[in-house]
């Protein structure tokens, strides 16, 4: 490297960190973005198109289908279509307070509050799998669909969520572990 190059760079790496710390001061929200991107659009348009057909199905031909099961699978139909329309909602909730927020119907504060009203955790099947195997294969394959834009959400809600202010301190992990056990056996001597 000529000594050209190498002054050029002396010179350059305060600006490169200026020019970060710039950045860094005007980064926007990944959730103010997201929420007017095509992406955001497409996700709408296919949680919305998922919760028509799933309506359509356990309306039509679900219901048909349940009546022709077993007791015990019948239970199991009953048990994760309830949990289906649960999850579907939840997403459907999500996605319709993003899109308020995009259009401006809503303020991103608004939605901070109606964030925490719809809590939206981890989801599982929850019969056994024997169980889950009886069921239609239409039921399943709309569970599964469900299960995944669910987790995508659940992501993308974890991503556009705000967080906590930097003056609100954080409990540690471990010190609330350290509380717990002096609660249950007293103090260490």
């Amino acid at each position: 490297m000529g000594r050209g190059r190498a002054r050029e760079m002396a010179v350059s790496e305060p600006d490169l960190l200026r020019n970060t710390d710039t950045r860094e001061q005007d980064t926007v929200a990944f959730g103010t973005t997201f929420v007017r991107s095509e992406a955001f659009k497409i996700l709408f348009r296919e949680g919305m198109a998922l919760i028509e057909d799933t309506a359509a199905y356990l309306d039509g031909p679900g219901r048909d289908e349940a009546r022709r099961l077993s007791r015990q699978t019948a239970l199991a139909y009953a048990s994760e279509s309830m949990r289906l329309t649960t999850r579907l909602m939840q997403i459907a909730s999500w996605l319709l307070v993003q899109r308020a927020v995009a259009e401006g119907e809503v303020a991103p504060a608004q939605a901070a509050s109606e964030r925490r009203r719809v809590r939206l955790t981890r989801q599982e099947v929850a019969i056994p799998l024997r169980d889950f195997d009886h069921l239609p294969e239409r039921l399943k394959d709309l569970i599964a669909l469900s299960l995944r834009l669910h987790a995508r959400v659940l992501h993308l809600d974890n991503l556009t969520s705000h967080a906590p202010p930097a003056s609100a301190p954080r409990e540690s992990p471990v010190a609330m572990q350290q509380l717990l056990i002096r609660s249950a056996f007293g103090p260490v001597n």
